[in-house]
């Protein structure tokens, strides 16, 4: 007997993020994914660092204190109460939305994912992964034998061709961070088939083969990340500690209503009414997402190679992207095609179920994109 039994072409994608749980289960279904179910348990999971910013641009490396990475450390053991907590409400949602198969792919919290670009002299390949691992323990705050480090060749140009040069995009997530989750998911039933970063699973459900150089903005209930996408591969990610949930508390303020209504006033954009929002109310908010921007696009086109690049799209997602003030403030600040992306636009569905996926698609890419990942 199989152990896939006869979902061998089914995947389930989990996001387990600081708002709750999302999962989507997507067939491969005449060479496309298809839809087979989804599911959503809202709840506050302590899963981030609370640092109040993270910076895995190749300049800044890292801004995390000694402290912060310590208290990192002991965050992530095995034992630690989170693992049954996490894995009782994965194993609920899946048994609610009758989920099919036992495989899964999961994502990393970006707070733990070191990232970054290594520009290095042409090598035999045999010597990449030790060149690789001296160049990130000058960097990395945590012994390399303790982290889990993988690296992907970005395409040479003409100009690298010529001076000999490559550039490699590099990962690394402590070990403990995997037996963490893979511990989740034993618990939950099911076998995790791969963990990935964020980055690389929005990339394929919203980005997809567009070679453009676009920022992906997901604004989630306690941060905010900024993808830097080029090539069809995730380049540089930043991350500041401002998120839907303080957005929320605006909202309650502005117009007296409950932690409840306010959400769904942010979620629903026929519920906005210009002439009750005053949008300076949210400028603490989106003051430091606009100053994000020009400073991840500054730092990228400055990096050897990106020089002749033009940034051409901003694509917002996450529970808080569809929030209109902040859609209309970088439409007015840059000169880019700014909109919300649709994560479902790669996945074949019955339109009839359109309405809510379009509703709850903006809080699902990263599940998606992980579903998607032995489809595309």
């Amino acid at each position: 007997m199989s152990l896939f039994g006869d979902n061998k072409e089914s995947y389930l994608g989990v996001d387990i993020g600081a708002g709750g749980i999302k999962l989507v289960e997507l067939r491969k279904t005449k060479g496309r994914p298809q839809l087979w179910t989804y599911g959503i348990a809202e709840g506050d999971l302590d899963i981030h660092i609370q640092s109040g910013e993270v910076d895995s641009s190749p300049k800044d490396e890292i801004k995390v204190s000694a402290k912060e990475d310590e208290s990192r450390k002991a965050s992530i053991r095995v034992d630690d109460p989170r693992v049954d907590r996490f894995a009782s409400v994965l194993k609920k949602l899946v048994e609610t939305s009758k989920v099919s198969t036992k495989i899964a792919a999961a994502s990393l919290p970006v707070s733990y994912v070191f990232h970054s670009l290594l520009t290095l002299p042409e090598v035999e390949k045999k010597q990449i992964d030790l060149i690789v691992k001296a160049e990130i323990a000058k960097i990395l705050q945590r012994p390399v034998d303790e982290m889990q480090i993988v690296h992907q060749e970005i395409p040479q140009t003409k100009e690298e061709k010529k001076k000999k040069y490559q550039r490699l995009l590099v990962t690394a997530v402590p070990k403990d961070l995997v037996r963490f989750y893979t511990s989740v998911f034993q618990k939950a039933g099911l076998q995790l088939e791969a963990l990935e970063t964020e980055a690389f699973a929005i990339e394929r459900s919203l980005v997809g083969h567009d070679p453009a150089t676009v920022m992906v903005i997901d604004i989630g209930s306690e941060r905010t990340n900024f993808f830097i996408m080029d090539g069809g591969l995730p380049m540089t990610h930043r991350s500041v500690q401002i998120g839907g949930n303080k957005i929320d508390k605006v909202l309650q303020n502005i117009m007296g209503v409950d932690a409840v209504v306010a959400k769904q006033i942010k979620y629903d954009l026929s519920a906005l009414d210009s002439a009750l929002l005053k949008r300076d109310e949210f400028d603490n908010i989106i003051n430091p997402i606009i100053k994000e921007i020009e400073y991840g696009f500054d730092l990228f086109l400055r990096q050897s190679g990106n020089e002749g690049k033009r940034p051409e799209k901003v694509i917002l997602t996450g529970g808080s992207g569809q929030f209109l003030p902040i859609l209309e403030r970088i439409q007015e600040s840059f000169n880019f095609k700014v909109f919300v992306g649709d994560p479902w636009a790669r996945v074949v569905y019955q339109q009839g179920l359109k309405p809510v996926l379009d509703e709850i698609g903006p809080r699902m890419p990263v599940c998606i994109g992980l579903a998607m990942r032995n489809m595309v």
